[in-house]
């Protein structure tokens, strides 16, 4: 469902064009958040812990790093397979040009690249709680890029979701004693400060610019055309992350780094397969809430994996789940419940605008 719907019935016929999703049953509508929602916070948060381990066990490579964030894209022609191109509805006439679409497809792989680059260099010189804090500002930044881009309107029960989620990952980042890794020096950690900064913008904009483009560009209504994006700009990403790890000459010191892993040959490939796995996961339920929802929603509910994250910290590595975490979780599950609320509401207006135009319709037609 977009958020520049109107329920007014002179723009009747936009408003039963612009939501594909107002045809299905409301039960529908909302398994498919919460399943795109699972996938994100589940995704991320197992990609985060499995990145942290590939670091803390040895791993130094920013590209192969940058790599594993996109290239597990082929598990995806599994399930896009199954989806018949038959069954697929447009609410447009005419389909994108094959030009209009490689090149949607190219800008975006190009700033995914850019943007995961950015992220594994300031994971690689910031403590994860100076990261997690500066990757809480990517709900500021989102909410600037989806006023002018997708026409987002704000309510105070948005505000406040953002607010608490951004509270939320604040705690769980001042609750770390140290600001970075040890050996880091003052200049590295302002590098990372900057790039964990730009990737929380570029991250933002991202995701409008996704929303944009099913909205303008692709118009399709089924799940396949969340799939051919992610697939598609992952190609272009992997292609361009590539270029940059035998450009820079990491490639030639994988081979050492595997040998020195510390938990072995094996976990350094497993780490590497199922950290891009989990990244593929992660960006399914992106693009999917992106699709269904909005990028703001996507974007609060990124945020609230980073409350997640430390719970999952908890199961796998045992590590200590004290008073301020305890206090941020709750805090986030109640920005988490203050969106959803909001968006409940915004669903019951619109269905019911749907309803009044469909009875206005039939009257007409009588």
């Amino acid at each position: 469902m977009t958020d520049n719907q109107q329920p007014t019935l002179n723009k009747d016929k936009i408003l039963m064009n612009q939501s594909p999703f107002l045809k299905l049953k409301r039960l529908q509508w909302w398994l498919l958040v919460a399943i795109n929602s699972f996938f994100l916070i589940a995704g991320q948060a197992a990609a985060v812990l499995l990145g942290r381990f590939y670091y803390d066990q040895g791993g130094n490579s920013k590209w192969m790093a940058t790599l594993v964030q996109t290239a597990g894209f082929p598990i995806l022609c599994i399930p896009l397979f199954f989806l018949r191109p038959s069954q697929e509805a447009s609410t447009s006439s005419t389909s994108p040009s094959i030009k209009l679409l490689a090149l949607l497809y190219l800008v975006l792989g190009v700033l995914v690249a850019g943007d995961n680059m950015l992220y594994s260099v300031g994971l690689l010189y910031l403590s994860a709680s100076t990261y997690s804090l500066i990757c809480a500002t990517q709900l500021a930044f989102n909410a600037v890029f989806s006023y002018f881009l997708n026409s987002q309107k704000f309510t105070a029960l948005i505000l406040n979701s953002v607010v608490i989620l951004s509270l939320s990952a604040a705690l769980i980042a001042v609750n770390d004693d140290s600001e970075g890794p040890s050996g880091v020096s003052k200049g590295k950690f302002l590098l990372g400060f900057l790039c964990t900064l730009g990737a929380s913008a570029l991250y933002s904009l991202l995701l409008s610019l996704m929303q944009l483009s099913f909205q303008k560009v692709l118009k399709k209504e089924t799940f396949s055309v969340v799939l051919e994006m992610q697939i598609y700009t992952s190609v272009v990403a992997s292609c361009v992350s590539t270029v940059g790890l035998f450009a820079s000459g990491e490639w030639k010191s994988l081979h050492h780094e595997m040998e020195g892993f510390d938990s072995g040959r094996v976990s350094y490939v497993l780490t590497l397969v199922w950290t891009a796995v989990t990244w593929q996961v992660c960006a399914v339920g992106v693009v999917g809430l992106i699709f269904i929802v909005s990028s703001l929603f996507s974007n609060v509910i990124s945020t609230l994996s980073l409350a997640v994250t430390p719970l999952a910290a908890l199961v796998v590595f045992h590590d200590k789940m004290n008073g301020v975490k305890i206090i941020a979780m709750l805090l986030a599950l109640c920005g988490f419940a203050s969106y959803i609320y909001q968006n409940y509401l915004e669903d019951r207006k619109a269905r019911r605008s749907h309803t009044d135009v469909q009875k206005s319709h039939d009257n007409s037609s009588c």
